[in-house]
């Protein structure tokens, strides 16, 4: 082989409509070149109307998952998603330190789009002391930096202030993604010393499914392949808005992202 086979992780919630967590991410690792592995954190019951059930996986059981990859397959990145129960937060943040992994990417899942709390109170404060110190990028949209910033955003410089803020927090890098702020929906990276805007275009139509997911995931694999940090958010950004354009619709909700594989395509 001429080149070594990239390995990404991916520690995040099964979505049995697979429009988002691992399946989503995995779907986004293999379009993209790279060996996904998987951690699974809790399994939902959902579709693209929304979350009908969520049955947290034991800690524990996260904490082996994560020892059986990192211990024979090894893991050049690592994408946290959701992490549902404060006790599992802890696992993981434990797990990134003891087993060394590098090049964290947390994309912080607080709700669902139809709003169905994905994280607790309890579970958001133990991300900020134990979890952010250990990630590389953090990619919150606006109402989740609003959470873990404590300030309310509604303009750029508000979104610089968060930015600096979470930053605080003891992670490398801050990417807030703008889609929710009126206007265009630009994007924001802080890495402590200087601020990068990521332009974008607003798509109109139906809501999609799963682009934050496929954000921080197409991310995390630019980052393995050894992207800088601008370089894999213009990438990410780019991608994303690509798969939404493409979406479909397959259920009564939300658009699904659709992906074409060796010239072929998932759709009649």
């Amino acid at each position: 082989m001429d080149k070594p086979i990239r390995r990404v992780l991916t520690i995040a919630g099964s979505d049995s409509c697979a429009g988002a967590g691992v399946q989503l991410d995995l779907r986004v690792f293999d379009h993209l070149g790279v060996y996904g592995m998987t951690v699974i954190t809790a399994v939902t019951a959902q579709n693209s109307l929304g979350v009908q059930k969520i049955n947290k996986v034991p800690p524990r059981i996260v904490a082996a998952q994560i020892d059986s990859v990192a211990c024979d397959l090894g893991i050049e990145a690592c994408k946290i998603g959701m992490l549902y129960d404060p006790s599992i937060v802890e696992a993981v943040a434990d797990r990134i330190a003891r087993r060394e992994i590098t090049n964290v990417v947390l994309d912080p899942v607080i709700a669902a789009k139809d709003g169905t709390l994905l994280l607790s109170y309890k579970g958001i404060k133990r991300i900020k002391r134990f979890l952010l110190p250990k990630v590389r990028v953090i990619t919150p949209n606006v109402p989740e930096a609003e959470i873990l910033s404590g300030i309310s955003i509604s303009s750029i410089e508000d979104v610089k202030q968060a930015a600096e803020i979470i930053y605080g927090m003891g992670c490398s890098n801050v990417l807030i993604k703008g889609g929710h702020l009126d206007g265009s929906p630009d994007d924001m990276l802080f890495d402590g010393e200087e601020f990068t805007t990521f332009p974008g275009t607003r798509i109109k139509g139906m809501p999609v499914h799963g682009t934050g997911c496929a954000y921080s995931a197409a991310l995390t694999v630019r980052i393995a392949l050894g992207d800088t940090i601008p370089a894999a958010a213009e990438f990410a950004k780019s991608y994303v808005s690509e798969r939404i354009k493409s979406a479909v619709k397959l259920g009564k909700g939300s658009l699904l992202m659709v992906f074409k594989v060796d010239g072929g395509q998932c759709y009649d």
